[in-house]
C-alpha cells in the first residue's frame, strides 16, 4: 500500500508536470512569436502612417446579409488613425476613465482610449487604445441603429449624419443629445450619457408626426478587424461572449465563427460582445424586448468579426412616440466595476465577463480575499503571501492528517519490512497482512492523498486569478518585480543583468524561480528517498524541471509557490516533531553532499 501511495503522488506530480510542459513548450514559443509579429506590425504601421496619403474609404458597414442589418461590404481599410478621425465631425469624450470621441456619422463609438492603463509598465508609455475608426487596419467600434420597416422612411444607420442638439462634450456630468429627421418627418432623438467608469447609456426616442403607423427594428453591433495579439490560453477565453435568456452563458472562440456563425435563440434578457484578456466591449439591449443575437466573421472586403443583435419590430402609431434604452460597456474588466454594473442595471451574469472558469466558486472568492488584503496593505505581492497563509490555515486540519499519516507510516516501516520478509512472493498474503497492520495501528494509508487532491483546484484557481484579473496587470511587488502578471524579468544567464547582453526568452531563469526551486528541493528532502531508482530519479530531478518550467509563469504564481513551499516545510516539521517522528531533512542533506562509496568490484 505504501508503494501505491507513492505511485499516486508520482501520478499527481506528472499531471502538474504536463501542465507546466504545455506552458513551457507550447505557450512560451507562441508568446515570443506573437510578440515579434506585433513589433513588426507596429513598425510597418508607423511607416505607413508617415507615407500613406489620405484615402476616401466610406465608414464600415455591418457586413450582414441583406435584410438583417443595413449596409454593404466594407472596402479594405488603410488610413492612418489621425486621418480617419479627421474625416468626420465628432463629439469629444472626456471622463476620469475615458478619452476619445463619438463619430457623428452613424453616431458610432470608434475612438476610445482608457486613461487608467498604459501599454507597458513604463509610466510614459501610451495609454491603451480600445476603439479605432473603421478606416484603419485596427478598426474596432460599436454602433446602434435601426432597420427600416413599413412606412418608416429612411432610418438612422451606419452612414447617417446626426446633428448635435445639445452638449459639445460628453463627460460623466454632461450628456450629449443628437437628432436626425428623415424625409417623412420622423424625428429620432438620441441622448448619450456615461458614468465615471465604462458604461454608456443610449436612450432613443422616435416620434411619428405622420398620419400612418410606422414600424422598424433596432440593432446593435460590436465590430473588430483583428484578433488579440496575446496568445490564446486554455485558462482564458478571448472572443465572443454573451448571456441569452435561458441559453445562459455562451463563449465562442474566433476560430469557430470562421466556419459558421453562431445564432442565439430568441431572448428577452442578457448581453453580448467581444472580450479580450483585460478589455471588453458589450451591448446590453432593452431587457423586455425580444431579440436575436449572432456572432459572425465576414471575409468580403475588409475581414471582420462581429457580435450583433436585432430587436423584434415595433410599431408607432400616428402622433405617438416610442422610447427605449440601450447600454454599451467599453473598457477595462475591473472586478468591482463589473460586479457593480451587474447589480445596478440588473444585467444577468454580467460578472462572467471575467473568465472565472469552472472553479468560479473558488476563483472569485480567492480574488476577493486577495483584493481585501491589497486594499489594506497596498501591495498585491503581500496580498498573495497573506492569502497563502490563510489557505494554509484553512487546510491545516487536512495537512495535519496528511503528515500524521506519513509519520505513522514511518513508525510501522520496520513491521512492514518484517512482513515482506515473512511472505516473500505471496503478494495476496502480504496485502492482507498489511491491511491488518493498518487496522491494528489505526492507519489510513490514503489519508495523505486527499489534501493533495483538494489543494489542486486551489492552486489552479490562484493561477487563474493572477493570469486573468486586470488588477494583477502591472502590479508591482518589491525590487525587480514590477509586474506580478509577467514572468520574473531577471535571468541567471547574464548574471541577473550584470552582463550587458540580452538572453533568449527560453533561457530566462530568474531569481524567484530559483528560490522556488530551492524551497521545493528542500521540501522533498523532508522525506526519505524512494527506494525505487526510477522514482528516486524523478524526485531528484523534479525541482530542477519545475524551476525551468515555472520561470515563464507569472511572477505572482512563482512567489506563491515558493512561499507555499516554505510554509509547508515549517508545517511538516512541526507536525512530525509532535508525532515523535524523526525529520529526515538534515540526514538527507548530508546524504546529498556525502561522498558516495566506491562500488565493490
Amino acid at each position: 500500500m505504501m508503494e501505491k501511495n507513492r505511485n499516486y503522488f508520482v501520478a499527481i506530480a506528472l499531471s502538474v508536470l504536463i501542465v507546466l510542459a504545455w506552458q513551457f513548450f507550447y505557450m512560451n514559443p507562441r508568446i515570443e512569436a506573437q510578440r515579434k509579429a506585433e513589433q513588426a506590425r507596429q513598425a510597418q504601421q508607423q511607416t505607413e502612417q508617415t507615407t500613406q496619403p489620405q484615402t476616401g474609404n466610406q465608414p464600415a458597414t455591418t457586413g450582414a446579409p441583406a435584410g438583417a442589418l443595413p449596409g454593404s461590404t466594407q472596402a479594405a481599410a488603410s488610413a492612418s488613425r489621425d486621418d480617419a478621425l479627421a474625416k468626420s465631425a465628432r463629439v469629444l469624450i472626456d471622463t476620469p476613465a475615458l478619452s476619445g470621441s463619438i463619430n457623428l456619422t452613424g453616431a458610432r463609438f470608434d475612438d476610445l482610449k482608457l486613461k487608467r492603463y498604459r501599454e507597458t509598465v513604463d509610466p510614459t508609455s501610451p495609454i491603451i487604445t480600445l476603439f479605432s475608426p473603421a478606416d484603419t487596419k485596427d478598426g474596432y467600434f460599436t454602433e446602434l441603429g435601426f432597420i427600416q420597416g413599413d412606412a418608416s422612411g429612411t432610418v438612422p444607420g451606419p452612414t447617417t449624419v446626426w446633428t448635435v442638439a445639445s452638449g459639445d462634450k460628453l463627460t460623466e456630468k454632461t450628456p450629449v443629445v443628437l437628432t436626425y429627421t428623415n424625409e417623412k418627418g420622423v424625428v429620432f432623438t438620441r441622448t448619450i450619457s456615461v458614468d465615471v467608469d465604462y458604461m454608456f447609456s443610449i436612450t432613443d426616442k422616435i416620434e411619428n408626426p405622420g398620419q400612418a403607423p410606422i414600424s422598424m427594428s433596432s440593432y446593435g453591433r460590436v465590430t473588430r478587424y483583428n484578433k488579440p495579439t496575446t496568445p490564446s490560453a486554455y485558462v482564458l477565453h478571448e472572443g465572443f461572449i454573451g448571456v441569452f435568456g435561458e441559453q445562459g452563458l455562451i463563449e465562442t472562440h474566433y476560430d469557430k465563427v470562421d466556419d459558421a456563425p453562431f445564432t442565439s435563440d430568441k431572448a428577452t434578457s442578457g448581453w453580448l460582445g467581444i472580450t479580450d484578456k483585460y478589455w471588453a466591449a458589450a451591448l446590453i439591449p432593452p431587457q423586455t424586448t425580444p431579440y436575436d443575437a449572432r456572432f459572425s466573421h465576414f471575409a468580403d472586403g475588409q475581414p471582420r468579426y462581429q457580435a450583433d443583435y436585432r430587436d423584434d419590430p415595433i410599431t408607432i402609431a400616428p402622433g405617438q412616440s416610442a422610447e427605449f434604452k440601450n447600454l454599451v460597456f467599453a473598457g477595462a474588466k475591473e472586478v468591482p466595476v463589473i460586479d457593480r454594473y451587474e447589480g445596478e442595471y440588473q444585467i444577468p451574469r454580467f460578472d462572467r465577463m471575467i473568465d472565472w472558469g469552472w472553479f468560479y466558486f473558488i476563483t472569485k472568492p480567492m480574488f476577493k480575499m486577495m483584493d481585501f488584503f491589497y486594499r489594506y496593505f497596498g501591495n498585491f505581492g503581500i496580498a498573495i503571501l497573506i492569502t497563502t497563509i490563510v489557505v494554509k490555515a484553512l487546510f491545516f486540519p487536512l495537512a495535519s492528517k496528511q503528515y500524521a499519516s506519513m509519520a505513522n507510516m514511518k513508525k510501522v516501516q520496520p513491521k512492514m519490512e518484517e512482513l515482506k520478509a515473512k511472505y516473500g512472493d505471496d503478494r495476496m498474503g502480504l496485502q492482507q497482512a498489511m491491511m491488518q497492520l493498518y487496522k491494528d495501528e489505526k492507519i489510513n494509508p490514503l489519508a495523505g492523498c486527499w489534501p493533495i487532491l483538494l489543494q489542486i483546484p486551489v492552486f489552479f484557481a490562484l493561477y487563474k486569478v493572477i493570469y486573468i484579473t486586470i488588477e494583477m496587470r502591472h502590479a508591482p511587488f518589491f525590487g525587480w518585480i514590477r509586474d506580478l502578471s509577467a514572468p520574473d524579468p531577471t535571468t541567471i544567464f547574464n548574471l541577473f543583468g550584470l552582463l550587458p547582453y540580452d538572453v533568449p526568452h527560453f533561457l530566462h531563469l530568474g531569481i524567484w524561480p530559483l528560490i522556488m526551486g530551492v524551497t521545493m528541493w528542500v521540501q522533498m528532502r523532508m522525506n526519505p528517498t524512494p527506494p525505487d531508482p526510477t522514482q528516486a530519479m524523478l524526485f531528484n530531478w523534479m525541482p530542477v524541471i519545475f524551476t525551468f518550467m515555472l520561470a515563464s509563469f507569472p511572477a505572482g504564481l512563482v512567489i506563491y509557490w515558493a512561499w507555499n513551499n516554505t510554509l509547508s516545510i515549517l508545517q511538516q516539521s512541526i507536525i512530525m516533531k509532535r508525532q515523535g517522528v524523526k525529520i529526515e531533512l538534515f540526514d538527507n542533506l548530508k546524504g546529498v553532499f556525502r561522498r558516495k562509496p566506491e562500488p565493490t568490484k
